[in-house]
């Protein structure tokens, strides 16, 4: 059965999964990108933008099953660029160039609309205005028997947390402790909504931690 799953989220230790002050500059916050490290130097993620290099092992194989298995993406609008309030025009198309990531319908949480736009590679950017279970009913059906992939920010995962929407959870814990940022767990209770650890493993660059929903019993 086809899942929604949060995978390869990098965290610090202190559980934020961005930095504060996010910009052009700092996509993802001050210092955001030291939570990254274990999945820069990867295989995956070289192949993603058409190099062939990169290191193996337990980091690639977790940054791999971070991307495969998916027919849709949500996005929520900061992932996909530092302009807030109306779009002013429709130059910006995404951090990630012509050929972004995803290979894959795509959509992004917004408060405005804006007409799709198809990238190489398969990837089409659709703006949904309509909320998070809108955003991910028209994504399962992009998706049909594939996985869709809760992509982030944390704002956007911690939505669909609250509203119990996610069924598995990937964290790479790095270490490296931020201080402030975007908190990932403040007011959630993980195991209140089901969710127990799977499987767990440390490399030197993170600590893997796959968390999945608990089957009821019928008792």
């Amino acid at each position: 059965m086809a899942k929604v799953r949060v995978g390869g989220f990098s965290l610090s230790v202190d559980g934020f999964g961005a930095g504060p002050e996010q910009s052009i500059n700092d996509p993802l916050g001050k210092r955001g990108m030291e939570l990254h490290q274990w999945v820069v130097g990867t295989r995956t993620f070289h192949v993603m933008f058409g190099k062939e290099d990169g290191s193996t092992g337990i980091d690639d194989g977790y940054a791999a099953r971070s991307m495969s298995g998916f027919g849709a993406f949500i996005l929520g609008r900061n992932m996909f660029g530092p302009i807030r309030g109306d779009w002013p025009d429709n130059t910006w198309k995404g951090w990630w160039g012509d050929n972004p990531p995803y290979h894959a319908p795509t959509f992004i949480l917004t408060h405005y609309a804006r007409e799709p736009i198809v990238m190489e590679g398969g990837t089409t950017f659709h703006f949904v205005t309509e909320g998070i279970e809108a955003a991910l009913e028209r994504a399962k059906a992009a998706a049909g028997e594939h996985d869709v992939k809760i992509g982030g920010g944390v704002s956007t995962v911690r939505q669909y947390l609250r509203a119990g929407l996610v069924d598995e959870l990937h964290f790479a814990v790095t270490p490296v402790v931020l201080g402030r940022g975007e908190p990932m767990f403040e007011g959630i209770d993980l195991p209140g909504v089901g969710f127990r650890v799977t499987e767990h493993i440390a490399t030197e660059f993170a600590t893997h931690i796959v968390l999945g929903k608990q089957e009821k019993s019928d008792s």
